[in-house]
C-alpha cells in the first residue's frame, strides 16, 4: 500500500507564531502584530499564526503608504551607509 504524500516543503519553511514572525522581521512580536493589522500577510489557523517569509519579505518592500521600501538588514550587512543612505533621503525631503 503506497504511503500518502504529505508536502511538507510546504510547511518547512513556514514560521510559527509571533515570536518566530517578529524575529525573521527584526522586531518585536508586538510590532508584527501590528503589521499584522495594517495588512501584513498571515494565516490564522485557530489559535496559531503562521507566514511564509517571501511573502514578509515581498510585503516589507512593498509596504502602502511608505516612499521608500523597508530594508531587513543581514548579519554582514554594512548599516552604516545604509544609516548614510536614509540620512540623506531625509534630508531631500526636508527641502
Amino acid at each position: 500500500m503506497p504511503k500518502k504524500s504529505n508536502d511538507s516543503s510546504k510547511t518547512s519553511s513556514r514560521l510559527k507564531g509571533w515570536a518566530a514572525i517578529a524575529e525573521f522581521l527584526g522586531q518585536t512580536p508586538s510590532v508584527a502584530q501590528r503589521w499584522h493589522h495594517q495588512g501584513m500577510p498571515v494565516t490564522m489557523e485557530g489559535r496559531f499564526v503562521y507566514a511564509e517569509p517571501n511573502e514578509l519579505t515581498r510585503w516589507v518592500g512593498t509596504e502602502a503608504g511608505r516612499v521608500k521600501p523597508l530594508h531587513i538588514a543581514s548579519k554582514d550587512e554594512n548599516l552604516v551607509e545604509d544609516l548614510m543612505q536614509g540620512l540623506k533621503f531625509v534630508k531631500g525631503k526636508k527641502k
